[in-house]
């Protein structure tokens, strides 16, 4: 069996301590911020990241392209390694094809023909996308093949459900997710939407409540809908968040109480995702009845 290893965003928005201990390989998505560039090799520290956006500067985002893809694809091939790259999902960036074409563009060259790379869609993002990399991981790590593991994510990651709240409507607003009419009466209403990732992998609300503590309980009432018959296949659940901690707890609390679930991954929304989802952003990640 060839040695292989898993690439994929940092849209995952996997701790880096768990990035390095399982030997991910890592495409980093850049962004602006009062005209400075960041980046993986380059960042703001995160909770500066949610206090300037607090004070009303507005991040925007920038994609991998293809260069950027096919290098760091041929680093690992250079090492006798076979690429597996999960990527953010097409439905909210252009990463995926950017690493569709460098994939394309190594074979057509007749670069290390006896490598592989396979360029997986997510269909994910954030901790849902680090979700599908964490599953892919514990197979590698298990021993399983390129191959099957492979196989696995194609075929499961319609599986990796996403629930998640905003704070600030005007966030969505300004990525084309509400109208501006929506956003201003739903800010007067103190109206709270619900979202999840479709299976083309976009945003999409799919309901609304007034007030915060609600909309995080209508997160864990979809949860316990969505994971009856999977309940084995969740020994930890992943949690993302905007600079809310607070709620970050509340929502535990309230998911222990409704499904006995008591392991956590929790880490920030990155700024990539969190440049369009503002701060507050609150997100539970799990293994479910397909989307």
């Amino acid at each position: 069996m060839n040695p292989y290893v898993i690439m994929t965003d940092t849209t995952t928005d996997l701790p880096e301590s768990y990035i390095r201990e399982h030997g991910l390989s890592i495409l980093s998505l850049s962004y602006i911020l009062e005209g400075e560039t960041y980046d993986r090799e380059h960042p703001l520290d995160v909770k500066e990241f949610y206090a300037k956006m607090r004070s009303g500067s507005m991040p925007t985002t920038s994609q991998v392209n293809p260069e950027q893809a096919k290098a760091a694809m041929c680093a690992c091939l250079e090492k006798g390694l076979d690429v597996l790259y999960i990527a953010f999902s097409s439905g909210l960036s252009g990463t995926y094809n950017s690493g569709r074409i460098a994939a394309e563009e190594i074979a057509e060259e007749g670069l290390f023909p006896e490598r592989k790379v396979v360029v997986a869609d997510s269909l994910s993002a954030s901790l849902g996308e680090g979700l599908l990399v964490h599953k892919a991981v514990m197979l590698k790590e298990a021993g399983k093949s390129f191959d099957e593991v492979a196989d696995w994510v194609e075929q499961n990651k319609l599986r990796i459900c996403h629930n998640f709240t905003v704070d600030d409507l005007f966030h969505l607003h300004r990525g084309g997710r509400v109208s501006k009419a929506t956003a201003i009466l739903g800010t007067m209403m103190n109206v709270k939407p619900v979202l999840h990732v479709d299976d083309e992998g976009h945003l999409i609300a799919v309901g609304k409540v007034r007030g915060r503590k609600k909309s995080i309980s209508a997160l864990v009432d979809r949860m316990a809908e969505q994971l009856k018959g999977f309940e084995a296949e969740n020994d930890v659940v992943f949690i993302s968040h905007g600079d809310c901690i607070e709620d970050v707890e509340y929502l535990k609390k309230l998911i222990q109480e409704k499904t006995g679930i008591s392991e956590f991954l929790v880490n920030y929304v990155g700024p990539t995702i969190g440049a369009h989802s503002g701060p507050g952003t609150l997100a539970v990640f799990f293994v479910g009845q397909p989307r």
